[in-house]
């Protein structure tokens, strides 16, 4: 497939850079027409999110160049479910895929096409095992970036040296708009062109409905299923098009939703844990002797 003019972070905007305007329904000028657009990684409100599913889903009708979009809250499918739930009562035009943002010992891991949890908290290979045996594709998300929790680069080529396909990486997110995906993409572009060879990605990272479809995956076909073949056969590329400057977001929301942040992900990755101890200690409790 013949890459097409803007791959990668090419595009990426600098911070507080005005927004471009949003292209119009359909291909861009110099687009390839049968390519379709699909946004990687959007969280919605049942995790760290600001927006709902359902405004997401009014947006991505707004905006109308988006063909498939995957919600990927933290370490939680629940989030996806309800939204797929959502979007199978309704008559939208874009398809939809569930997804986690996998927290590994390592970092984060994108799990998607997956309808069932995904235990957090364990190694890199142990997880990606795990998204591949449910059924789902693992991809590497904001790759290095070390303004959030990330895989490093000595981790993911530890990894792909053991050419194993069972814990092998489907993918690496090369366009995230995302201030911590900003700082390493164009990095993690160049290696993956040099040494990985891992079908590319991109994800706007989207936590306010604002921000979702700014970067995304280019693909041959419209649909979820031709999307996944895309990304099985690496015939995909991540573009970055326009921040959205954080003054339009606003300092209050911004602030709102670094606290959110700080108390969601804990109490997901967590909770469960804490569970599994406690559980274990109630067991042994009924064994000892009285």
């Amino acid at each position: 497939m013949t890459p097409p003019p803007t791959t990668g972070v090419q595009h990426a905007a600098r911070a507080g850079a005005a927004p471009a305007a949003r292209p119009a329904p359909g291909p861009a000028p110099g687009e390839p027409p049968l390519f379709g657009r699909a946004d990687l990684q959007v969280h919605t409100a049942y995790g760290d999110g600001m927006a709902s599913a359902e405004e997401l889903f009014e947006r991505v009708e707004a905006l109308g160049d988006l063909d498939v979009i995957a919600i990927t809250d933290h370490d939680d499918v629940r989030g996806a479910l309800e939204a797929a739930d959502l979007h199978a009562r309704g008559a939208y035009h874009f398809d939809l895929v569930p997804g986690i943002e996998v927290t590994t010992r390592s970092g984060h891991v994108l799990a998607l096409w997956v309808d069932r949890p995904i235990p957090s908290l364990r190694s890199l290979d142990e997880t990606i095992a795990a998204i591949h045996r449910a059924g789902g594709l693992a991809v590497i998300p904001h790759p290095f970036s070390y303004l959030t929790r990330s895989i490093g680069q000595r981790s993911l080529e530890r990894l792909l040296r053991r050419a194993d396909a069972e814990t092998r990486p489907d993918a690496i997110e090369v366009a995230n708009l995302s201030l911590a995906g900003r700082v390493t993409g164009a990095r993690a572009l160049r290696l993956n062109r040099e040494r990985y060879g891992l079908a590319e990605t991109g994800g706007s990272d989207a936590h306010f409905a604002e921000s979702v479809g700014t970067a995304f995956t280019l693909f041959p076909g419209r649909t979820a299923a031709e999307l996944r073949r895309a990304i099985e056969s690496r015939r995909t590329h991540g573009v970055g098009g326009s921040a959205v400057p954080l003054r339009a977001i606003g300092a209050r929301r911004l602030a709102a939703q670094q606290v959110r942040g700080l108390a969601e992900t804990p109490r997901r990755v967590l909770a469960p844990v804490v569970e599994r101890v406690g559980a274990r200690i109630r067991a042994r409790g009924r064994r000892a002797p009285r």
